[in-house]
Formats: structure tokens, sequence, C-alpha cells
């Protein structure tokens, strides 16, 4: 069995990994990751698409200068995107997100596995804590990068926009923000931290007192080791 310091850090690691699992799921279940404000130009007036998405769903509606309001509508994003660039990284981002998923259930499973025996191989310990907490913090990061490389760089919203009315014409320009869907990512950066520290001051005060058993005699007295 476990000591009991054992058990409460790798309990504390398990609650950090299980939280970064739920945040994860709540980024990819809702659609509030970023808010584009899509101007275009027609015939006699502007016209403002107003989106808000995240990578399946999300709703857009029109307002034309004259003061017309077309009502909101739903979309599904994989159905509105024609763009085969926009599409792979689309795919891109949800991909790394489920690998980031898989990753925070591996942390958790192993976080778990130690806080209640003491597994025999090394990669169980905490090697293999600091592997998938690891994998996860970097699937998550690049999740944060392609999105916004799909947003600003290849028009994600222009071509949503597009899709929401076929009269739209030349595109003028573009505001973009970004909601609570993508910034709670780096809640998940985070709470990997979190646990790595955990893991790492365990494993430290681990191989200190493993130093000190093997080296008792380097502590005993003078008289001693001449006795």
């Amino acid at each position: 069995m476990p000591s009991r310091k054992k058990t409460s850090m790798f309990a504390s690691a398990f609650c950090t990994c299980v939280s970064s699992f739920a945040v994860i799921c709540v980024a990819l279940a809702t659609p509030q990751w970023v808010s584009s404000e899509v101007r275009f130009s027609r015939t006699g007036s502007n016209v403002t698409v107003s989106l808000g998405y995240g990578l399946f769903s999300g709703t857009c509606q029109q307002f034309v200068d004259a003061g017309l309001q077309v009502s909101k509508t739903t979309f599904q994003v994989a159905d509105a995107l024609s763009s085969a660039g926009s599409r792979a990284l689309n795919v891109g981002t949800i991909a790394v997100l489920v690998l980031a998923l898989l990753s925070a259930v591996l942390s958790s499973g192993f976080t778990c596995t130690n806080a209640v025996s003491n597994p025999y191989q090394t990669f169980l310990g905490p090697v293999g804590v600091y592997t998938w907490n690891s994998a996860c913090g970097v699937f998550i990061l690049l999740a944060m990068i392609l999105f916004p490389v799909n947003v600003e760089g290849k028009g994600l919203s222009e071509e949503l926009a597009r899709s929401c009315s076929a009269s739209l014409q030349t595109h003028i320009g573009s505001k973009h923000s970004y909601g609570y869907s993508y910034w709670i990512l780096l809640l998940v950066v985070f709470l990997n931290a979190a646990s790595l520290i955990i893991i790492y001051f365990y494993d430290h005060a681990r191989y200190s007192k493993k130093k000190e058993q093997e080296r008792p005699i380097a502590n005993a007295p003078k008289d001693v080791i001449l006795f």
C-alpha cells in the first residue's frame, strides 16, 4: 500500500487531471469559441453578418445599413465549409482536442493507480504522469494555435457568413472576439502544470529520502564511525 503522503499527493493530482478532462469537454461542447462581425457590400447597401460559433455549430444574423434585421439562424460548421483548407484546420483542431481528452483520461488513470497502489513498472509511476500531462498541455496549446489560424488566416468567419446568405458580394472587413469556450483552454494548461508540480515535489522528496537511506554512514557521529 502507498504511504499516506503519496496517496494525498497523487489524489490531488488526480483531481487536477479530472478537472482538465471536464474543461476540455466543456470547450468541445459549447459554441462560444469566437464572435465575429463580417461586413460585405452589395448593390445599394452594406450588410453586416454577426456570427457566434464553435467547432461544431453556430448562429448567424444579418444587419443591413438601412436598419433591416434578418432573424437569427443556426448552422453546422462542417456543412457550411466548402474550402478544403478551412475544413482541414477545423477537423485538425477537433482531432487535437480529442487527443488532449485521451491524454487527460490516461493522466487520471495513472494518478488514480498511484494513489491506491505502488505499481512495479516505472512508466506507470511519476514518469507516466509527466508524459501524459505534458502531452495534454502540448495538444491544448496546438489547438489554441490552429483555431485562430483558421479564423484569421483562412477566413473561416467570412466563409461561414457567406453560407448564411447567397446575396453577399465584396468582403469589406471583419472583427473577431474570442469567447470563453476558447479561453478556458488556458485553464487546462494551468491544471496540467499544477499536476506536474505536485508529482515533481513528491518525486523529489522520495529521491532525497532514498539518497539519505543509501548513505546512512555519512550522517553518523564520528565516534560511531571510529568505533
